[in-house]
């Protein structure tokens, strides 16, 4: 890969994995996945035979490719995210007319990314390199591939609706589903901070896409307070509303989004990262499913202990009972299998 020199000097990060961006929540199911033994090899072909060749055709039929005699700007900062996060294969772009501010990573064996014209409209240079970050996050992390692993899953399981209960089994999975593909949006704005190094610019896209080009008309204090009131806001009942609001969402709203890169940038982890201070892609294959699950589990605690939101609050209350009761019960069979822990030889 030709290495592109950006309009101003960035850190560089060789060998990176995935891994030093990734949510918890995220990372952990992908570790997980990734631990499968040929489970990729055979994910990758089936996507690939079912989707990749005719989404890339109707791309190159319906669409202006991206190159160095099309859209030129855009494909410098492509090669220079994907030199940056030290990706070895440059992916194809193409720019999509459509007023939906929008992109997109698609494909498996090659995966590739779509811009909508309404988001190249919406965002200054250093906040469409934040959004090409984004994406090739997506890739990097390989969300393209296990979401289309998971939509074949759904279309099987939903041949089972006609079960007793099938309808509330395949309900739970997207729920779960989703909530996984929100946690990915995540990882993939700290990648999309790594490739432009430039928070600021991160700040004002969430915003652009809350509120549109006026920033003049915005704060980005008063937008961060917003997010804090969203959190906070109301009695249990709102705190219900916004978790149904949520579930069918694929992306974060644009206030928790704005919240979750901040805190990130603030709480060291970025620094530790520019600092060179990453986990490398040699050694993803030796990363721990467990530790990662435990990983997950204390970032949610850690995300409830920090909420306002009254009705997480209760959640968390009856999750730390159940935990405890499940703890107790658990401690109760063992010392009956093992008999009297007190005894003395």
């Amino acid at each position: 890969m030709t290495e592109n020199t950006p309009d101003r000097a960035r850190t560089r990060f060789p060998g990176i994995s995935s891994r030093a961006y990734e949510h918890p929540a995220d990372r952990s199911a992908l570790v997980a996945l990734r631990s499968l033994s040929g489970f990729d090899v055979v994910l990758r072909k089936l996507s690939g035979l079912i989707n990749e060749r005719a989404l890339r055709l109707m791309f190159l039929g319906g669409t202006v490719r991206v190159g160095e005699s099309q859209f030129r700007n855009l494909n410098d900062m492509v090669r220079d995210a994907c030199y940056i996060l030290d990706m070895p294969e440059v992916p194809d772009v193409f720019v999509k007319q459509d007023p939906t501010p929008n992109a997109m990573a698609l494909g498996s064996d090659h995966p590739f990314i779509v811009i909508n014209t309404g988001l190249i409209d919406l965002l200054d240079d250093e906040e469409l390199r934040f959004v090409v970050g984004h994406e090739v996050g997506h890739i990097l992390s390989g969300h393209a591939v296990y979401q289309t692993m998971m939509q074949i899953l759904l279309q099987l399981g939903s041949r089972l609706a006609w079960l007793p209960l099938g309808n509330i089994g395949i309900a739970a999975i997207i729920i779960g589903l989703r909530e996984w593909f929100r946690k990915a949006e995540l990882s993939a704005d700290r990648a999309g901070l790594l490739a432009g190094q430039d928070l600021d610019a991160a700040k004002r896209t969430e915003m652009k896409l809350a509120g549109g080009t006026r920033l003049s008309e915005m704060s980005s204090e008063a937008f961060l307070q917003q997010a804090r009131e969203y959190d906070a806001a109301g009695d249990v009942r709102d705190g219900l509303l916004k978790f149904l609001n949520l579930l069918p969402q694929s992306h974060p709203f644009a206030v928790i989004r704005f919240a979750e890169i901040d805190r990130w940038a603030r709480e060291g982890e970025y620094q530790r990262i520019l600092a060179g201070d990453y986990p490398r892609r040699d050694d993803d294959g030796s990363a721990s499913v467990s530790e990662e699950i435990r990983n997950a589990a204390r970032s949610y605690r850690e995300s409830w202990e920090r909420t306002a939101d009254p009705f997480v609050g209760k959640v968390r209350d009856m999750a730390d009972a159940a935990a405890g009761a499940a703890g107790g019960l658990f401690d109760r069979f063992t010392r009956r299998d093992n008999g009297p822990t007190d005894r003395t030889n």
